[in-house]
């Protein structure tokens, strides 16, 4: 714990009245993001979470914040706000513990395993529906959306982030230009999608097991975006396997949920078709941030969560033969999607 933090920390709990109840503070594992967590132990045997910020806040304005507000009109379940200080950067909030859904799979039987993606696959329908309903100025995810700069904008990230930089590879200007064109077919169909509120980061180590349910994290990146957006974060995670029958599973009982019960062979076809063009691009940001994180900001945590991520988008690209030219390309620059 830096200086600062143990200062910052230090003046939030005198101003809150809980110096005297804290037995102790500890470190959290942090996210990809610039704020650090910490968790004060309660000298009852409770807890909350201290998530402290780069500088400043304005905590009627922060994404996170407002963006709980919404969860909670959806409803759905996200941790309590507690306290907070503007001066300091700081927002208590519920301590929702240690076990995300992630970690909880190992010791989950087959049948809890199921129903805890049903329910997270059920909290996207949820999501999805009561957006339409609650779309609003107020709500900042309702002016931004996954357009084509953003959707260009990832797959670029990918090559400077996993390409050039992680894997140390320089195409020459002819493949550079090959592979925007392929990208802009990609991100045409996507960003001309009927848009719905996504989660936008909806994936195991965002959903917290707590008391037995599950509890929704690390939102504030919401935005509107493809009904499949979510369903692929969570799907075709990087951070856990799931086997075919599963994820066929679960994507029927999506595409049942958001059709009223009118989920045809031939709806589920042309969605599962969408949700694995999705996927494409989904998995191929993701190595972007992979290969970000462990170059620029030496966390070398997520190299191990790279060979799951080139499985599924080597699948991909071997499943559509539009994708041709694209494996191809990057078949000549990747050695595993060859």
């Amino acid at each position: 714990m830096t200086d600062d933090a143990r200062a910052r920390l230090h003046e939030y709990l005198e101003q809150k009245g809980l110096t005297t109840v804290v037995a102790k503070v500890l470190p959290l594992t942090g996210d990809a993001s610039d704020r650090r967590y910490f968790r004060a132990l309660l000298r009852d045997g409770t807890s909350l979470v201290l998530a402290l910020h780069a500088g400043p806040i304005d905590f009627d304005t922060l994404p996170f914040v407002t963006v709980s507000r919404l969860m909670r009109e959806v409803p759905l379940p996200v941790p309590a706000l507690l306290h907070h200080s503007n001066p300091l950067g700081i927002i208590a909030q519920q301590d929702l513990g240690d076990v995300t859904l992630q970690a909880h799979l190992g010791a989950a039987t087959a049948d809890e395993h199921a129903a805890l993606y049903r329910q997270a696959v059920m909290f996207i329908a949820r999501l999805q529906q009561r957006g339409q309903e609650l779309a609003s100025p107020a709500y900042p995810p309702f002016q931004v959306a996954f357009d084509t700069d953003k959707l260009s904008w990832e797959l670029e990230f990918f090559y400077k982030f996993f390409v050039r930089q992680y894997r140390g590879a320089s195409p020459p200007v002819e493949v550079q230009q090959a592979l925007s064109e392929e990208w802009s077919h990609i991100v045409e169909e996507l960003a001309g999608e009927p848009r719905v509120l996504c989660h936008r980061d909806y994936h195991s180590r965002n959903l917290m097991l707590h008391d037995g349910s599950l509890f929704i994290i690390d939102f504030q990146d919401a935005r509107m975006g493809p009904d499949t957006y979510d369903l692929v974060s969570l799907l075709r995670d990087s951070y856990v396997d799931l086997t075919s029958s599963q994820v066929d599973e679960l994507i029927a009982y999506y595409v049942v949920l958001t059709r009223g019960g009118g989920g045809s062979d031939v709806v589920t076809s042309e969605f599962r078709r969408r949700f694995d063009v999705m996927a494409l691009q989904r998995n191929l940001k993701a190595l972007g941030t992979f290969g970000y994180q462990t170059v620029t900001r030496g966390n070398t945590v997520y190299m191990q969560y790279i060979p799951r991520t080139l499985n599924y988008v080597r699948a991909n690209l071997a499943k559509y033969p539009r994708f041709g030219r694209l494996r191809e390309l990057l078949a000549g620059i990747i050695d595993e999607l060859g």
